[in-house]
């Protein structure tokens, strides 16, 4: 399995290991809505353990962040690795999506 789940407070933590391409964006994108749909929207991504992601992982990401902010959460990333974090800005989606350097930056902001 290419991620694993757990919770702190009302915060789910998602961390996701191996790349994050097409191969495994459809599992991925499942369990994020399953948890979404599941009535928690306060979502982090840890992504220390990616070390390649592509449009399909971006896509499930801008997907997750929508839906969460639909039900008055938001998502946030953490732990970004250089390539990861390459890629992220190359497309510009760290405009829209909100980037930590830990997850304990990233649960201050969304406990709140």
């Amino acid at each position: 399995m290419p991620f694993s789940h757990r919770q702190q407070g009302s915060v789910d933590i998602i961390s996701i290991s191996g790349a994050f391409d097409a191969a495994e964006a459809p599992a991925i994108r499942d369990e994020l809505k399953r948890i979404i749909d599941g009535g928690s929207a306060r979502l982090i991504v840890n992504l220390a353990d990616v070390q390649f992601i592509d449009s399909s992982g971006l896509s499930v990401l801008v997907t997750a962040l929508k839906a969460a902010r639909a039900k008055a959460g938001d998502l946030a990333l953490t732990n970004l690795t250089a390539p990861v974090r390459s890629i992220i800005e190359l497309t510009r989606l760290h405009r829209i999506l909100e980037i930590f350097d830990d997850e304990q930056a990233a649960l201050a902001k969304l406990a709140r």
